[in-house]
């Protein structure tokens, strides 16, 4: 069966590429990745969450569903570990929580392969992408391409290319497709902006994802929602119409919008015959942790709205850059909007799946510490009358992060090093608790039914433990998680093992 696999893609690769030459460029890159994902340093490296195998990731693309598989694909430089050309990697899932890695979807050409998204027309699955181009002595020119693919491993690019190929006002800065179908028509939002820098997101669609209409500007900032609305996405949620998108240039208020970027939704309805979008909200924050961009969002076969984000921030430091690999992508989580037109969210059911059977119960008393494995889950609940502050850190020292409950405000706080804090007024229901996930450098925080959500790395060694350093004893669960993300090695080394054989036989050449 894995010689049948091999021998299709090579083939395959020869089909679309029309010659030996790019199927060898990519068998190559493959090649590498393999190579050099063996050296990476593991200290930090995450164990339940979407990383590059080597060099830099970033936003999250192409989240889909095809071919009784989630896919996700992700913004990829494999060369270093920071940004650089943008690839296409690609990791596959049947239950969001469990993921495989394949072959690098998309490689730069004269373009570079900025973000996008994915849908299946007639059977085949086809990536929207922004191609963006440098030339020397010309100015940057983003326009939207295609890439096809009848098996969701190997994609062709678009001979057409480009299907959209400028912004209504020649925007330097027009990416980020979304692409979804209602009734007859594809739609697409795109990130723009306006000759004023003011950030936008404007609506096209189409008969047949080639040939596209610009319909109109969906939705524009005020003065103090950013200069440029980068990844957009386009959904109905509990009876509404949700506009997400991650603003860029928004100046910090208080306890908000403290990242150098945000990412947040407006809540409103839309009119397919006008192509209105009514806002009935002001823009809300999506996650108040340090490291958290760039969501994007899918309809699941048993239709929730499940949504992953790039576990990252620009110009912040990727400790894990210096061991060859920088960069990850949170759990995936549902989203609910509740009556106050609030989105929630909350990991998914399947995540619990990762428990191993041996928990951990405990009273943390004052002054008590608790030792956990660097993939961990914590439940944890207290009065909240009183306040809570506990300390996470590594078990041989490291990085460190607080948590904390202040009653008298009604606010949650995660705190890093140096006073660098995120807080959040939190309003709980029914459900009190705290749901803490923690992987290697990684917390996510969801309080109560995910109203408030925390997404930070940090980068503790050898493990965690968490100490309580307030006055209440607080009720701990603790559960050791499984690793659910494979290495690169695993997943692949067979497969470019026999390509490297068919290789030689067929091109006269060896990879190895």
């Amino acid at each position: 069966m894995k010689l049948l696999v091999a021998t299709s893609l090579l083939l395959l690769l020869v089909t679309v590429y029309g010659s030996d030459s790019l199927a060898r460029q990519n068998a190559t890159l493959e090649q590498y990745i393999m190579a050099e994902s063996k050296k990476v340093n593991q200290r930090y490296r995450l164990q339940y969450h979407v990383a590059a195998p080597v060099g830099w990731i970033n936003d999250p693309n192409g989240f889909s569903y095809y071919k009784e598989q989630y896919h996700l694909f992700y913004q990829y430089y494999p060369y270093e570990a920071k940004w650089g050309p943008m690839h296409w990697g690609h990791v596959v899932s049947k239950d969001l929580v469990t993921w495989e890695y394949r072959p690098t979807a998309l490689v730069p050409g004269e373009e570079q392969c900025f973000s996008g998204s994915a849908v299946e027309v007639n059977g085949s699955m086809v990536l929207m992408y922004t191609a963006h181009v440098v030339k020397e002595g010309m100015p940057v020119n983003q326009s939207q391409y295609l890439a096809f693919s009848d098996d969701g491993v190997n994609f062709e690019k678009f001979a057409g290319n480009p299907v959209i190929p400028a912004s209504p006002n020649n925007s330097p800065d027009f990416r980020d497709p979304k692409a979804w179908k209602h009734g007859d028509y594809w739609y697409v939002i795109i990130g723009s902006k306006t000759d004023d820098e003011i950030g936008t997101v404007l609506l096209y669609r189409s008969k047949n994802m080639i040939d596209w209409e610009f319909l109109t500007i969906l939705a524009q900032a005020t003065s103090d929602l950013g200069y440029m609305w980068e990844c957009p996405d386009f959904f109905e949620l509990g009876g509404k119409h949700i506009l997400l998108m991650s603003p860029q240039g928004m100046v910090a208020q208080g306890d908000r919008f403290k990242n150098l970027y945000q990412t947040g939704y407006i809540v409103g309805q839309f009119d397919y015959e006008t192509f209105t979008f009514t806002q009935e909200t002001a823009f809300q924050e999506l996650d108040y942790g340090h490291d958290f961009y760039a969501a994007q969002t899918i309809a699941s076969p048993d239709g929730k709205r499940v949504l992953i984000g790039w576990f990252g921030m620009w110009e912040t430091a990727f400790p894990e850059a210096k061991d060859g690999w920088a960069g990850a992508m949170t759990i995936a989580r549902e989203l609910v909007l509740d009556s106050n037109n609030h989105i929630l969210m909350k990991p998914l059911t399947a995540q619990s799946s990762l428990r191993n059977r041996v928990s951990l119960q405990s009273n943390l008393k004052a002054d008590q510490v608790l030792e956990l494995e660097p993939a961990s889950e914590v439940l944890i609940e207290a009065d909240l009358t009183q306040s809570i502050n506990l300390l996470l850190e590594g078990r041989s020292g490291g990085g460190k992060a607080w948590l904390k409950w202040d009653p008298s405000v009604g606010k949650v706080v995660v705190e890093r090093e140096e006073g660098d804090v995120r807080q959040v007024e939190w309003s709980p229901g029914s459900n009190k608790a705290w749901r803490l996930f923690l992987d290697t450098s990684s917390l996510e925080l969801f309080c109560g039914d995910g109203e408030a959500v925390f997404s930070s790395r940090v980068y503790p060694l050898g493990g965690w433990k968490l100490s309580n350093l307030g006055t209440q004893a607080v009720n701990t669960t603790a559960y050791a998680l499984k690793r659910s993300v494979p290495s690169y090695n695993s997943a692949m080394g067979t497969n470019l093992k026999i390509f490297n054989v068919l290789c030689l036989v067929l091109f006269g050449y060896a990879l190895y």
